[in-house]
């Protein structure tokens, strides 16, 4: 392990010399490698399919796990996305001249040498590789067991590239051993790595925070919520309800609890049952919601549980307020939502609320580095420090002051 984190820290220091253009040039190579190799990787996650059929892995994480030719394709173009953004690393963020007459720059520098711990989902390999080496980041990546052969077959493609271009393979890399033990021993080395992002369950993410001591920026579960307030337009409301629960379970940004204001309770509920009927959602609820209709009961592990599936808490709520109390019990910060008409309601909401995004009348499955503008993510950041919410090139550098002198001393 350490043998091999000495040459990914080496290789910094070749990636750093290139320039942008060069970056964005082999970025592009990269994206067509994945089109030209798209059969091998279909036959790859076949392979991983297989298996997960074998170990009975719920359909959310089938979903997750399966790569086609649209998703390869969508990886390609994710990667194209992330070239034609501007480079991130050398730009002046800010100068002045001291009172000695130093002229201090404030210059954006990579991070240096990043570990990706990730579950499931295969396009994240050639995602964050693409956003750590257009930020002249090494990236070392875990991805899950589950994924094991299409993760490999995506890695052996970039790396291919990098090859061919007379460039280090080990400026992206699957981790040698992703064991417990060799991830274990990843997220101590911190004379090689520099940050370490961990994305997926509850029992990965603590487990990395409790244990590293390399820094680390924690992607931590969804436990997204959406109220439903007394001034929304409900058609508008079921709408976006529907959008933030069924359009994909599996994710991060969707919604697990839907609050619902108690003075429309009655008359929306049985609309909103009615709705998630169609898509076969299998409901829980308060009780008072179960006094209304007929759902399964909701307990306080079931507001607290990401369900990444076709699951759904509903609970009434004593207005804005009721909700705010609620969701400030059982966020993780990652995205909310208020659906009203009401501007008062909905900057109260906005205000009262700690999380990385928050909504009004639009659907927490907004809450992704390309749906932001980033071209994509390394993930969705809970942390305050020193990254929130998606994780794009700006929050994979930091930067150092470069500061001019003429003789001085001080």
């Amino acid at each position: 392990m350490e043998n091999f984190l000495a040459k990914a820290k080496a290789s910094s220091r070749v990636l750093n010399s290139l320039s942008g253009s060069e970056k964005n040039r082999i970025l592009k190579e990269m994206a067509e490698a994945l089109r030209s190799n798209t059969m091998n990787l279909i036959e790859a996650n076949a392979l991983d399919m297989a298996d997960g059929k074998k170990n009975n892995l719920s359909s959310a994480l089938m979903d997750r796990l399966l790569l086609d030719e649209a998703r390869i394709e969508g990886m390609a173009v994710a990667i194209e996305e992330i070239a034609a953004l501007k480079d991130p690393v050398g730009r002046i963020l800010d100068g002045w001249v001291t009172e000695d007459g130093l002229n201090m720059q404030k210059v954006s520098i990579p991070i240096g040498v990043i570990g990706i711990i990730y579950e499931s989902r295969p396009n994240v390999t050639s995602d964050t590789a693409a956003l750590c080496f257009k930020s002249s980041n090494v990236c070392i990546l875990k991805g899950g067991k589950e994924a094991l052969n299409s993760n490999k077959a995506i890695a052996d493609v970039l790396q291919a590239v990098l090859e061919k271009n007379k460039l280090p393979k080990e400026m992206i890399s699957l981790i040698p051993d992703a064991s417990r033990e060799g991830v274990d021993k990843l997220i101590k080395m911190d004379k090689y790595v520099d940050l370490i992002i961990p994305r997926g369950g509850e029992g990965l993410i603590k487990h990395v925070s409790a244990n590293a001591t390399v820094s680390v920026v924690k992607h931590d579960k969804g436990q997204c919520h959406t109220y439903i307030d007394k001034d929304a337009k409900l058609d508008n409301a079921i709408a976006i309800a529907i959008n933030a629960k069924c359009q994909r379970p599996g994710v991060c940004n969707a919604m697990e609890t839907l609050l619902v204001d108690e003075a429309i309770a009655k008359d929306a509920l049985p609309k909103i049952k009615t709705a998630f009927d169609e898509y076969h959602t299998e409901l829980k609820g308060c009780e008072n919601t179960q006094k209304i209709i007929d759902v399964e009961n909701a307990t306080d592990e079931d507001f607290d549980t990401e369900y990444l599936a076709n699951i759904l808490n509903i609970k009434v709520v004593d207005g804005v307020e009721g909700a705010i109390d609620h969701i400030v019990r059982f966020t993780s910060g990652h995205s909310e939502a208020i659906i009203t008409e009401n501007i008062t309601s909905a900057e109260l909401f906005l205000n009262s609320i700690d999380a990385a995004a928050l909504y009004v009348n639009a659907s927490t499955r907004f809450t992704d580095g390309g749906a932001f503008g980033f071209g994509a993510e390394v993930g969705i950041s809970t942390n305050k420090l020193h990254a929130r919410g998606p994780m794009g090139i700006e929050g994979l550098t930091t930067y150092k002051f470069k500061i001019y002198g003429s003789g001085q001393t001080r």
